[in-house]
């Protein structure tokens, strides 16, 4: 009977733990850009956003002068 190697299984747990804690951070400190806004249908606001665009200025953005 095949048995992976342990740093295999050691790794893959690893991998477990890793998501698992940036999945607990990320829902602790909550959105990260101001127009997200939670799914639930009790949030009260039935707005579409703030109507503008503020991209901070970035036109373009593809570098290259020449």
């Amino acid at each position: 009977m095949w048995r992976p190697p342990p740093a295999l299984l050691g790794f893959l747990v690893l991998l477990v733990v890793v998501f698992a804690v940036a999945y607990q951070v990320g829902s602790s400190v909550g959105p990260v850009a101001p127009g997200m806004r939670s799914s639930t249908p009790d949030s009260g606001t039935g707005g579409g956003g703030s109507g503008g665009s503020d991209d901070g200025g970035s036109h373009g953005g593809h570098g290259g002068h020449g």
